[in-house]
């Protein structure tokens, strides 16, 4: 696993604005000409489900407005009513942002929580990286193959009441950050989700039984003291598939993770940022 992770660099705002319109174009081109099929919204619900999970919708987040995450408890309302029901066929790809569409004012999204290097503004649509996480943490439980995942470079927050694993997440950006799933079993798999009073809910649907299930885990899980003076952090997310019966079947590889850690790990084990000076 790669340890090293450069200090930032600063770039000019005529770059990040040449680089996002790059992006942005070969998206759209991509959508257009890459010749894929895409997801499509049902109406009625499949029957088997594979995994559900739910995330809370309020957070007490150090220096956050809460009206960001109420504001974010409108955008995602919006969001889930587009992708809700949504069903990949066997061979088609479902793209996050392709069916969503451009968060606007028009279409009712306010201004919420956004992490942009590694600082914490606002942006209209914010907040719709919860959708995105929780699609994936599922994901990941289903033999569905993720096609394109991306993740904050920076970790802006402490583990305060973490359920998950680090970098067990997906961010994402209108339109070149986006979450690509595949379906290339031979069943249909389709989302369902919603909001309750005090949370967001997901579950992965099929037409066809479960025939295995996955327990997602993190190795090699380290802090390291890099020689530019910051801190970063690093780990493996895994998963072991078993059967129905909890035989095991295989170990699989899903995704390595390192970011830049925005505040001092002065909670953290300190044998694990000395292991981390010493694998330099």
């Amino acid at each position: 696993m790669r340890g090293y992770v450069e200090k930032p660099r600063y770039r000019s705002q005529l770059r990040l604005v040449l680089g996002k319109t790059y992006y942005t174009l070969k998206r759209y081109a991509l959508w257009a000409f890459a010749g894929d099929k895409f997801a499509f919204k049902a109406e009625n619900e499949l029957k088997y489900e594979f995994i559900s999970h739910q995330t809370p919708l309020l957070r007490n987040l150090k220096d956050v407005d809460m009206h960001m995450q109420f504001n974010k408890i409108t955008n995602l309302t919006i969001a889930v009513e587009k992708i809700n029901y949504a069903t990949i066929a066997p061979g088609e790809t479902f793209s996050f942002w392709k069916m969503i569409g451009k968060p606007s004012i028009r279409k009712g999204y306010l201004k919420g929580m956004v992490l942009q290097n590694g600082k914490i503004t606002s942006r209209t649509g914010g907040g719709l990286c919860q959708l995105s996480n929780l699609i994936y943490w599922m994901t990941v439980h289903t033999p569905l193959t993720v096609l394109e995942r991306h993740r904050h470079g920076y970790d802006v927050f402490p583990d305060s009441d973490r359920t998950q694993p680090f970098g067990s997440g997906a961010t994402c950006f209108y339109n070149y950050g986006d979450l690509v799933i595949k379906n290339n079993t031979g069943s249909s798999f389709q989302l369902a989700l919603n909001l309750s009073e005090t949370h967001l809910l997901g579950s992965w649907k099929s037409d066809s039984p479960p025939e295995c299930k996955y327990e997602v885990y993190e190795k090699d899980h380290i802090i390291r003291h890099e020689t530019w003076g910051g801190y970063t952090r690093h780990n493996l997310i895994h998963r072991k598939k078993c059967g129905l019966d909890g035989c095991f079947i295989e170990d699989e590889y899903v995704v390595e993770n390192h970011a830049i850690m925005m505040y001092a790990p002065l909670l953290v084990d300190a044998g694990l940022i000395k292991k981390g000076a010493n694998a330099k």
